[in-house]
């Protein structure tokens, strides 16, 4: 089983319009909703892998029931594969996220909410959820932003639970959230470009990445965009790249590749297979239609034809 946590989860909402052009009226093509939030997105495409997995994290108000009634609908593709829902709830509404996707243009305008304040007895209840869920984990994603009355250092404490609990942990987030779970040690972080440079000051990503891991982080796992992903690991570095670079919503593509190495991890995959993967699911998400879903087709098709490239030297 993994656990994927979410603690500022989103309703996802995807406007499609022919052209998005400031100032003016829209036709909007096609509307969908998705239960949202990064460790959502990643959970969703682990189930449609074939992987148990556990949705954790908080949903309240009206809009938290809309995503739970959805994450409880089928999965991807109309699959029946899906997450198992132990969203922990909470009195304030669950935000809202809405990308608007320009049909002539294929980019995304991406507008999202803050999120709900958490209070001390919501988050209290969530740790007591959140250490019965290891008790059965294979693996954890702590994924994603904080939302408002939630400590800058809760990453890091739910680093230090998993790594108690002997269950191997992946965060995915940013800021001071991201430095203080760096610190405290975490088996993969998966970090963007920019958000590696904030962290460690350097713009050159494979520098950036071995600093990242003298902090601490175990694997440096950095998305560089249309360029792929780079591994900076104990077993070696390595750079996955896409064959083509592709136009659609990026909205999920990062998740989709938190999926790949988080599905390869458990499987234990050698590290090139498992980033192939990553590169071929986030691929796949960008041509997909909705935010939070992967092209099943197309990430079939691109899998063999992702190229993983080893770096000399240590």
């Amino acid at each position: 089983m993994i656990v994927t946590v979410t603690l500022n989860a989103a309703l996802d909402i995807t406007y499609r319009t022919p052209a998005l052009v400031p100032h003016t009226t829209h036709r909007v093509s096609d509307v969908a909703e998705r239960p949202g939030g990064k460790g959502l997105n990643v959970a969703r495409v682990l189930s449609a892998l074939g992987h148990e997995t556990v949705v954790t994290g908080f949903a309240g108000g009206r809009t938290g029931d809309v995503l739970r009634e959805l994450l409880g609908n089928s999965g991807p593709g109309g699959s029946r594969a899906r997450p198992v829902d132990a969203l922990v709830p909470i009195s304030g509404s669950t935000r809202r996220t809405l990308a608007v996707v320009d049909e002539t243009g294929g980019d995304t305008t991406q507008l999202n909410e803050p999120g709900p304040t958490v209070s001390s007895a919501e988050w209290s209840d969530f740790l007591g959820a959140y250490e019965r869920l290891l008790t059965g984990a294979d693996a954890v994603a702590l994924c994603g932003s904080l939302p408002p009355g939630i400590h800058v250092g809760a990453y890091a404490e739910l680093i230090r639970r998993a790594r108690a609990a002997g269950v191997p942990v992946l965060l995915d987030t940013s800021g001071e959230p991201l430095r203080r779970g760096v610190a405290a040690r975490p088996d993969l972080v998966k970090p963007n470009a920019d958000e590696l440079a904030r962290l460690t000051g350097s713009r050159e990503p494979l520098p950036a990445a071995r600093d990242a891991r003298r902090r601490g982080a175990h694997a440096v796992i950095a998305s560089l965009g249309a360029d792929g992903i780079l591994a900076a690991t104990p077993d070696g570095i390595w750079q996955a790249s896409p064959p083509a670079s592709v136009k659609g919503n990026p909205t999920g593509a990062g998740d989709s590749a938190v999926a790949g190495l988080l599905s390869g991890l458990v499987e234990r995959l050698p590290w090139p297979a498992r980033l192939a993967r990553a590169v071929a699911l986030a691929t796949a998400t960008v041509l997909a239609p909705a935010a939070g879903e992967f092209d099943t087709e197309a990430y079939e098709e691109l899998l063999p034809r992702v190229t993983v490239t080893e770096h000399p030297g240590p």
